[in-house]
């Protein structure tokens, strides 16, 4: 596999020069609805520049999506792997086929008591194994999990790893003996899955929100529809700032 240097100088002869201008990575705040590729190819008619991401959300979701623009998309390696933290409403009284309000109900639950869903959230601080979603992009088989789940395959879904740093309780609703939901603020390892978390304390997201990646706050972020190249971000300040953050 080439370096992303090498990439960029192979590119550089086959790609208009245009189409590496303007340069820089754009902080957006994704709405609900549309999905990543959307949001990337709106900013990529703004700017008529190559363009792509450092990590999706799903179509439910929103927050800070970060989007690399012309020659700034070489940096893609050096954001992926960051980081990200999430606020998330968890509905602990059912889980879905899906993990979030876009699936199916498959089980009805009592709701936990305080002590329990605490006992399951410390369950899930550190390092911790859990099955990748079965609506995930993940192939099985050479074929996309989602696309087996639409055609009601079953499959058993592969664990991955992943590292939750913070793990912390914003908002319990109900009451000590029975909580109907719980409000979430995590931070975690680069491809966790939050739909896997909220599975396995026996619900599933009903919102889940993006709002760090990396050193990059979703504060600092604009709408999609309020992109223009001015707020790119420059390729030495992204690494300025990833550098600062290690």
């Amino acid at each position: 596999m080439r370096s992303p240097s090498s990439f960029a100088t192979h590119s550089s002869r086959n790609v208009p020069p245009r189409a590496l201008e303007p340069a820089g990575l754009a902080l957006v705040d994704k709405p609900a609805g549309p999905s990543s590729f959307a949001i990337v190819a709106q900013i990529r008619r703004v700017t008529g520049a190559r363009t792509g991401h450092a990590g999706t959300l799903d179509p439910f979701a929103t927050g800070l999506l970060l989007v690399l623009s012309g020659r700034t998309t070489k940096l893609a390696p050096c954001l992926v792997g960051l980081d990200k933290r999430y606020r998330t409403d968890v509905d602990l009284t059912a889980r879905t086929s899906t993990g979030d309000p876009e699936g199916a109900v498959i089980e009805r639950l009592e709701p936990p008591s305080r002590s329990v869903l605490d006992g399951r959230l410390a369950g899930l601080r550190g390092e911790i194994d859990l099955p990748i979603p079965a609506a995930s992009a993940v192939k099985i088989g050479g074929e996309r999990a989602y696309r087996l789940a639409r055609r009601g395959v079953e499959v058993e879904m592969p664990l991955r790893r992943s590292t939750v740093h913070a793990l912390d309780v914003i908002t319990y609703m109900g009451d000590a003996e029975a909580v109907q939901a719980v409000t979430l603020d995590l931070r975690v390892s680069s491809g966790t899955y939050v739909r896997a978390i909220a599975d396995a304390l026996g619900g599933h997201c009903t919102t889940l929100r993006r709002t760090e990646v990396g050193p990059f706050d979703v504060a600092d972020a604009v709408t999609p529809d309020a992109f223009e190249p001015s707020v790119l971000v420059g390729e030495a300040a992204v690494l300025e700032r990833i550098g600062a953050a290690a």
